[in-house]
Formats: structure tokens, C-alpha cells, sequence
């Protein structure tokens, strides 16, 4: 290609991206001019885009361009000198107008006939556009022009910037973006929204990197107070041994004070960094937003034309058109939202004579809204039509066989609704080409659980009806309860969970012999997320047992029993490997501030197994009586240690002998275990991350609750004065690693707190 060639593709290009601006302006100040004719500020915007638009095009010599510009400019022109008042017909004709630009910029070297026909007879038209005074516009448009020199300077001047520099668009009502522009690929911003959540994790990591120093700093103060001790229980010493012990003594300090200095320092930097990647990640998270008017501002011009179809006045009102969506969702909201205005203009609005009949104004109103609450996107299209008949709506799925009469008798307001989603379910007895086949709420149900969303439906007879969508803000950051799962974390994407609760043992039934509870006047089936999830199998013996309720919105709802409630957070998405192909129950990843993996759950994936389960008697009882209970109970050990050999070495051992086990995967862990629950033994090991074996041993020490529980520590270092220092802290038992076998573990067990059963 020449370099010819190139500026010209280049220029053309720009051009497209001038008149996608301006074809915007020119579309939402024509439907204002169709409400009202006169409005100055409608007028003198459409009126200077189709201006811009005339010299865009003749920078580029694209001169039927030029043409259909000028006679768009010149009906506008007439219209704000008071010699023209624009009617419906007039708004048709220039909507038409910004169709046929969109034509030759699609193609402007093809000498197409069907394009120079259109041209033609769009300038035809104008030529006879009839004044206030019955006289047309007599100008030749169809003929080549000379515009006045100070009007071709003043083209060359506005259009030369607009193509070269891309100044800020004017507005002027239309909701145009102001801000410069460039291109960037959706996958550059997935992968620069990645590095910056590794590198939000990463200066995380400097915390309790930080923490640690803290607790040798205070070790150090004690090794301190430990040296003035022994000073002062060693007053005769000799003069040699003074002296060593005063150096010694003036060495710790000034480690102290260098060490005080460097923590001072590396608090500094961690606080700077966090906030550097907090805000690095907040702007490349927000680069991937975009205003919502940018993706439905088009559907005003469909909706109106629609309409006229259809013979009925309708406007669409866009509420929030600046609430930032990400890209990816709003390009998935396309089709849906196409669909349900096309429902709202075909089922929902009434005609102009019905309308009137019943006290409504003439023009029906659609209101398509986007606003953020509680942290998630909700999308509204709302009209003021004549509402979902539900006694008909009865009889539809009556005559579609989805149910019996009976049946549908009893299903609420909610439940009757719910069917409007179902695949080639219509009320309308006919299929035309803009409705009655069926598919439009299923492709909106599809597109919203594909994005972990939500789909609702409501409506008043002779009111209206609100379609409201629940989404998530964005694809790449997930809002997630997270729960303990056999001392593992898993996540919920909390727009799939219907409610949380703690239960009481005492509220749960066995109806068919299967667990189950009552929950808001329904009963729930109840399973525990370990048997789902193929994990170790848990008593319960807790009173108060942490529930996560999902499904319920068309099937059957279930209680998955968890461990723990660890509190919400919000998650940046890493999808799995495609080599691990789709793995059970599991939709994703993500990592924790600590830089831990944490599993993403497939909550529909998980109600398909609990269904296939509870089909195959799978499901075992959850309700034991309290003797039951008791005469089967075993005796709970906690181990504790970060590798994962040697924990699940023990949890096997110690299992396949009768005992209870549960695992904590380093201190801090186990000591949030330790007190969630009574056991009978802890087993830990020293040498662990955020929290040592030995603060553990003394936190339990010093707990009113836990300081009579038996601790053993084994460990592989194996050196005497590792032992003393372990039951100094106090520990029961010390066992090292390296030395123990399988009769030595269990043995000293049994020796602390006997067999595994009572």
C-alpha cells in the first residue's frame, strides 16, 4: 500500500468515527424535535452535526456525502429561520438522511446503483421541502455546489480539527462523551487488569511480611528485658564478664533501634505501594467501564421507529446513561435489551386511541434505567402500557400443557411470571416479525445467568411493567461470600445465593427421609457442602450450623451446609486452565490478599449435583437424635501444619484410628479453628507462616477457654533445647518429624486423651 493510499484509509477511518459522534447528536436532537419543533437548543444542535458532517466529507472529497449533509443543513437552517416547521414526516426524511450517510461511508468508492438512487431521491425530496410561505427550497441539490469563501473557511477551519486533532465533541444535549479517545483492545485491558490485581496481591504480601518484623521486634525487646535479668541476679560478676554482657547489652539496643528505623521505613513503603496498587488497579478497572448511554443510546431512534410500525407514539427515556457498566457486559446486553423494548413497544404499550380512551396521554413512555445498588448493576425497562394479564397468562400455559389447571391455580404472582422466561413460551396466538415465537425472554434468562446474574419480571394490570436485570458490575471482579469447606476456602458469587442463615439443629426435619428445614414458608432440602464437594465427611455436632440457601426462583431450593462464614470479599476472576477442561462444581479462581488460591463455585453446577444425589438416594441424614449422638461421638483432634504432606499424613493416620480431624493450614488458621469449636487435642507444628508453633501454644495457654486443651507439637527440629522451649511454652507432648512413625503418633495421642471413641 502507498503512502497515498495509507493517509487515505487513514482519513476515512476518521471520518466513520465523526460521523458515528454526530449521527448520535443528530439522532437524539430530531426524536427532541419531534416532541418539540421549536426548541432552539434542538435546532442549533442537529444543525451544527450536520454542518460538521458536510465539512467532514469534503475534506475527503466523499461528495455525495457532501450533498446529503447540505440538504439535511439546509431543511435545519430553514427550520430555526422560521421558514420551516418540522413535522413527523420531515424528522423521517432526515433520520433517513443519517442512514444513507452511514451507506456511502460504508463504501464510498463503490459506484453501487441502489446507494446513487437512494441519494438521489433523498435530494429530490428536498428539493421540494415546502416553506412556511408554500415556496420549496429551490435549490439544485442534485448538482455540484460552490459554497460562499467565508463559509469554506469556516468549514476548513471546524472540519480540519475535527478529522486531525479530534477536539472534544460538543454535547449539546445529546449525552456525547467529552473526553478524548483511543483504541484499545479488549484483551490489552484484560491482561493490563490482570497485572494490575498480581500487583495489588503482591503489595498486600507486604503486610504480613511487616507483621512478622513486629513480632521479632518484640522478641528483641524480651531478649532485652532478659539480659537486664540476669544483671541484676548476677551482681558479684567479675569485671570480664561485666563488661561482655554490658557490650552485649549495647549491640541489642542498637539492633533495636536499627531494626525500629527499618520497620519505621518498610511501613512507609507498604502503605505507599498498597495505595499505589489500590489506585492502579481502580483506574485500569475503571478503563474497562463504559458510560451506559454509550451502548443503548441508539434503541431511542428503534423504539420510535418501532413504533410507527406498529402505529403507536413512543418515547424512550433513558435514566442513567452515565453509570458505568464494563464493556464486556454491555456488549452482551445488546440483544437483551433489544428484545425486551421490542416486548415493551409490541405487548406492553396500548395505541394512541386506547390510550386515550383509558386518561393515558397519547405517547406511550418506556424508561430504560441503569443504576448501582448494594454493589451490583441493576438494569430497568419500564413502561406505563397495559400491564401482564396474569388470568390470561393462567390460561396460556394451561393450553401449552406446562401445567394443570389446578396447578396454576395455586403458583402466586411471581411464580406465574416466572414462565414468561421459558424457552418459545408467547401469549401472542400469532407470530408477526417483530414478536410471538418465544425467544426473546429466554435469550434475556440465558444472557443473565450466562454473567451470574439475575432476571426478574413485575407488573400491575393498566399500570405497566418493569423488566428488571440484576448483574454484576463487571466480568473481571466477582462480589463473593466466603466459607470454610473441610479448612479450605470456597467462594459464592453472591448474586447466586438466595440467603444465609445459621440454623439450629433442633429446626431440622426429616420428611421422606431426607433433611430438611423451613424457610419462609417452604421446605428446603438440606445437604452439606462436604458431601457434595466429595470431601471429608463432618458430625455437625455444632448447635449452630452455617447455611447457604441457592436456587428457588423456578426449581427446587437447597441449604448447602458449610463449615464457616468467612465474610465477603471481592475477587478478581482468574479462569482455569482450558487443559483442566470443565472441572465439577467449579467455575473459576482467584486469589487471596495473601496471594492464596481461593475455588470460584459453579453454584448451578453445584444444584445439579446435589439434584443428581438426592435422584440417586445419595444424600445421607443429617438429624441424629441427642443419645444417638452421644454413643456414637469421637474425639476431635486439630492438626495443624503448612505443608500438605505432612498435615494430610496425619489427618489419614489419626482418621483411619476413629479420630475426628480437622486440618488448619498455619498458625493463624488454627487459631481461628481452635476457637470455632471444642476438640479434644491440637497438634501443630512450629516452623509455619503468619503465626509460629510456639505463639500458638501460648495463645491457647492464655485463653480462659482453651488453656486445659492437650497440645502436642512435632516437628523436625530435634534439637534439645528446641524440645525445652516447646514445653516451656506449653506444650504436652514434643514429637519430631524425623523420628516418628505411625504407632509413635498414635500412641502418644492415646496417652493424652485415650481411644477415639468416649
Amino acid at each position: 500500500m502507498t503512502d497515498e493510499d495509507f493517509s487515505q484509509v487513514s482519513m476515512l477511518s476518521l471520518f466513520r468515527a465523526e460521523l458515528e459522534t454526530q449521527s448520535q447528536a443528530l439522532i437524539s436532537g430530531l426524536l427532541a424535535l419531534e416532541r418539540d419543533p421549536i426548541s432552539a437548543d434542538a435546532l442549533e444542535g442537529c444543525m451544527r452535526a450536520a454542518h460538521s458532517l458536510k465539512g467532514a466529507a469534503r475534506i475527503i472529497d466523499l461528495m455525495p456525502a457532501v450533498k446529503v449533509a447540505h440538504a439535511m443543513e439546509e431543511c435545519l437552517v430553514a427550520a430555526q429561520r422560521g421558514h420551516l416547521r418540522l413535522r413527523r414526516e420531515h424528522v423521517d426524511t432526515l433520520l433517513q438522511g443519517i442512514d444513507i450517510l452511514k451507506l456511502i461511508a460504508s463504501n464510498p468508492t463503490s459506484n453501487d446503483g441502489g446507494t446513487n438512487s437512494e441519494v438521489a431521491s433523498f435530494l429530490a425530496t428536498f428539493k421540494k421541502v415546502p416553506l412556511s410561505d408554500g415556496v420549496p427550497l429551490e435549490r439544485n441539490l442534485a448538482d455540484d455546489f460552490t459554497l460562499p469563501s467565508d463559509v469554506q473557511e469556516d468549514l476548513a477551519r471546524s472540519s480540519s480539527a475535527s478529522l486531525l486533532v479530534r477536539p472534544e465533541p460538543q454535547t449539546d444535549g445529546s449525552g456525547v462523551g467529552s473526553e478524548r479517545m483511543v483504541r484499545v483492545t479488549a484483551d490489552s485491558l484484560n491482561r493490563l487488569l490482570g497485572l494490575a490485581g498480581e500487583s495489588l496481591m503482591e503489595a498486600r504480601r507486604l503486610r504480613p511480611f511487616t507483621n512478622g518484623l513486629l513480632r521479632l521486634k518484640r522478641l528483641q525487646s524480651d531478649l532485652a528485658t532478659a539480659f537486664d535479668d540476669v544483671r541484676m541476679k548476677l551482681p558479684s560478676m567479675d569485671e570480664g564478664l561485666a563488661q561482655a554482657l554490658t557490650e552485649a547489652q549495647h549491640k541489642l539496643r542498637l539492633s533495636e533501634v536499627f531494626l525500629g528505623a527499618r520497620l519505621d521505613e518498610l511501613d512507609s513503603i507498604d502503605r505507599k505501594a498498597t495505595d499505589l496498587a489500590n489506585r492502579l488497579y481502580d483506574e485500569t478497572l475503571a478503563s474497562r467501564m463504559r458510560p451506559f448511554e454509550d451502548g443503548v443510546r441508539r434503541y431511542a431512534r428503534m423504539a420510535r421507529d418501532l413504533g410507527r410500525t406498529l402505529g403507536k407514539k413512543v418515547r424512550l427515556e433513558i435514566v442513567g446513561g452515565s453509570t458505568g457498566i464494563d464493556r464486556d457486559i454491555l456488549d452482551q446486553l445488546d440483544a437483551p435489551l433489544g428484545h425486551l423494548l421490542r416486548n415493551a413497544v409490541d405487548h406492553g404499550l396500548e395505541s394512541p386511541e386506547e390510550r386515550l380512551a383509558i386518561g393515558k396521554t397519547e405517547e406511550g413512555l418506556i424508561r430504560l434505567e441503569a443504576r448501582h445498588n448494594a454493589g451490583l448493576l441493576q438494569i430497568s425497562v419500564v413502561d406505563d402500557g397495559r400491564g401482564i394479564d396474569l388470568q390470561k397468562l393462567r390460561e396460556t400455559i394451561v393450553t401449552r400443557h406446562l401445567a394443570t389447571a389446578p396447578t396454576v391455580a395455586t403458583l402466586s404472582e411471581a411464580e406465574l411470571l416466572a414462565f414468561l422466561f421459558l424457552p418459545g413460551f408467547s401469549m401472542k396466538a400469532d407470530v408477526t416479525e417483530i414478536s410471538g415465537r418465544g425467544v426473546g425472554l429466554d435469550a434475556v434468562q440465558a444472557m443473565t445467568k450466562e454473567v451470574r446474574g439475575i432476571a426478574t419480571v413485575s407488573s400491575e394490570i393498566g399500570i405497566g411493567t418493569r423488566f428488571q436485570l440484576q448483574l454484576p458490575l463487571t466480568l473481571s471482579v466477582l462480589r463473593t461470600l466466603l466459607v470454610d469447606i473441610d479448612a479450605e476456602p470456597y467462594a459464592f458469587p453472591l448474586a447466586a445465593i438466595s440467603k444465609t442463615v445459621k440454623l439450629k439443629r433442633a429446626d431440622i426435619e426429616l420428611l421422606q427421609g431426607r433433611a430438611h428445614f423451613r424457610f419462609n414458608d417452604r421446605q428446603i432440602g438440606l445437604v452439606t457442602a462436604r458431601e457434595v464437594l466429595n470431601r471429608s465427611e463432618t458430625l455437625l455436632e455444632q448447635d449452630d450450623m452455617s447455611v447457604v440457601v441457592l436456587g428457588g426462583n423456578q426449581g427446587e431450593a437447597y441449604g448447602l451446609i458449610v463449615d464457616r462464614f468467612l465474610g465477603e470479599r471481592e475477587l478478581v476472576i482468574r479462569p482455569l486452565d482450558p487443559r483442566f477442561a470443565k472441572i465439577k462444581d467449579i467455575s473459576a479462581a482467584a486469589l487471596m490478599e495473601d496471594g492464596s488460591p481461593v475455588l470460584i463455585l459453579d453454584v448451578d453446577d453445584l444444584i445439579r449435583s446435589v439434584e443428581k444425589l438426592a435422584s440417586s438416594g445419595g444424600l445421607r441424614s443429617l438429624r441424629r437424635t441427642a443419645a444417638d449422638a452421644d454413643a456414637r461421638r469421637r474425639k476431635r483432634v486439630l492438626v495443624i501444619d503448612d505443608s500438605l504432606t505432612v498435615r494430610e499424613l496425619e489427618r489419614k493416620l489419626l482418621g483411619n484410628y476413629g479420630y475426628d480431624v480437622e486440618v488448619a493450614v498455619d498458625g493463624m488458621d488454627g487459631w481461628n479453628v481452635v476457637r470455632s469449636g471444642p476438640f479434644d487435642l491440637v497438634v501443630t507444628d512450629i516452623d509455619m507462616p503468619r503465626m509460629d508453633g510456639i505463639e500458638l501454644v501460648s495463645l491457647i495457654r492464655n485463653d480462659a477457654q482453651l488453656k486445659n486443651t492437650p497440645i502436642m507439637i512435632v516437628s523436625y527440629k530435634d534439637r534439645e533445647e528446641d524440645r525445652t522451649r516447646g514445653l516451656d511454652a506449653g506444650a504436652d507432648y514434643y514429637l519430631t518429624k524425623g523420628s516418628f512413625h505411625d504407632e509413635a503418633l498414635i500412641h502418644a495421642v492415646v496417652d493424652l486423651i485415650g481411644e477415639a471413641t468416649t
